[in-house]
């Protein structure tokens, strides 16, 4: 099932430089953090610089919304790192994710900044690609050792589990396995018009299964 929608707009501006030695890569990235609001993710050399438009950043909240709402109605905790960006530079890669999540681990990093020599990788990594990328994340995500990957293109949502060091797709999120991709599709076909609707329909589909709300 995918989402209905008219062709999809245009979600990102996007820039590539090749050949970038890591010093290169964060001079680069230290002058224009300054002066814009893009995003880097770098790879073995590949520097990809995006500037997010309107309908990337709506998919990207409302997907955040969809998951806030799971962790509060099955009791779960989380820890929310946003684009926070995750350095290796003994693996030449870097990356800004639109959502990263501490849910599994959430007990072990509670309590203190993240420092990923110390401190596991994001439970889960969200991100929202309409247009084309010249990055192939789901390689660096597993090369980072990330458990599990949500993308969404602007109409379909793909979820990928890490399996000896490569991304499997599934049909359903181990994070949250009582959901199904129609429960996503569902909420943003009514949140894309009305948030609140958007919840009213979520909140019934976990009523269905019988889930009891986490107390408030």
């Amino acid at each position: 099932m995918l989402l209905e929608s008219p062709p999809k707009p245009i979600g990102e501006k996007r820039i590539t430089f090749r050949d970038l030695d890591w010093s290169s890569f964060k001079q680069i990235q230290q002058l224009l953090i300054e002066r814009t609001r893009a995003r880097f993710i770098y790879d073995d050399g590949v520097l990809e610089i995006t500037r997010t438009l309107e309908s990337h950043e709506r998919f990207a909240r409302l997907i955040e919304l969809f998951i806030r709402i799971l962790v509060v109605e099955l009791g779960m905790k989380i820890k929310t790192m946003g684009s926070t960006t995750l350095d290796r530079e003994d693996l030449l890669k870097s990356a800004e994710p639109d959502n990263g999540y501490y849910i599994q681990n959430y007990a072990l990093v509670a309590d203190h900044e993240i420092d990923l020599e110390h401190d596991p990788v994001p439970d889960l990594i969200v991100e929202v690609d309409i247009t084309h990328i010249d990055i192939n994340k789901n390689r660096l995500y597993a090369s980072l050792g990330v458990p599990e990957f949500g993308r969404f293109n602007g109409q379909a949502w793909t979820i990928l589990c890490l399996v000896d060091g490569a991304y499997v797709e599934r049909d359903r999120a181990p994070t949250f396995p009582v959901v199904e991709k129609a429960d996503l599709y569902h909420f943003l076909e009514a949140a894309l018009l009305d948030e609140m609707q958007g919840y009213f329909i979520l909140n019934k589909s976990l009523s269905k299964l019988r889930l009891k709300p986490a107390k408030r």
